[in-house]
């Protein structure tokens, strides 16, 4: 196996596990199966484009970047936009970090269904307004405004009067949830 086979099966498990993705999860995001993915991981199958492609994009980057030689000297992002479910994605932090930050374009919409989680979230509305539900209460945070909240407490937010922009944190609870089921909440 070669060394940029090798690099390539490394940041593939590594970005699946540090995004709290299981086999099974990366198989529905890429339509592959989960035993095409673990033998890719482990060296027991090729790597070709018709599945390094689908990859990328269920992991939210780029071929170039699997690819890429190890620079530790290039600390800076180039966010991939991924669209789903009305909003536009893109992650601002390296797959390893501790905390994960995104910017994300919201459509309006209907209101989601409130959830909760283990952790916290952070977000900060850099255009437009977003309503949050937070238990009964339902907030409206406009463009220079920020909130944070316990996630154990029933909550979503959506768009109003037009698209809206905000740049969100979490910390690997709120990671695990916002990415593993596709809804922002």
């Amino acid at each position: 196996m070669s060394e940029i086979e090798q690099t390539v099966r490394t940041r593939l498990r590594g970005l699946r596990r540090a995004q709290s993705l299981s086999l099974d999860d990366l198989a529905e995001r890429s339509h592959l199966s989960p035993s095409t993915i673990s033998r890719i991981e482990t060296g027991k199958r090729a790597i070709s484009l018709d599945v390094l492609l689908p990859l990328a994009r269920a992991l939210r980057t780029d071929v170039e970047t699997l690819l890429a030689e190890d620079d530790d000297e290039d600390v800076v992002i180039r966010p991939t936009p991924t669209r789903e479910h009305g909003r536009t994605t893109w992650v601002l932090t390296k797959a390893t970090a501790t905390t994960t930050a995104m910017k994300v374009r919201l459509e309006p919409g209907p209101r989601p269904q409130p959830r909760v989680h283990p952790g916290h979230d952070w977000f900060f509305v850099l255009e437009g307004s977003v309503e949050l539900t937070l238990g009964e209460r339902i907030v409206r945070v406009e463009a220079g405004e920020a909130a944070q909240f316990e996630t154990m407490t029933p909550h979503a937010f959506v768009a109003v009067d037009g698209p809206a922009e905000v740049v969100m944190i979490f910390d690997p609870d709120g990671h695990r949830v916002h990415r593993r089921d596709g809804a922002t909440d």
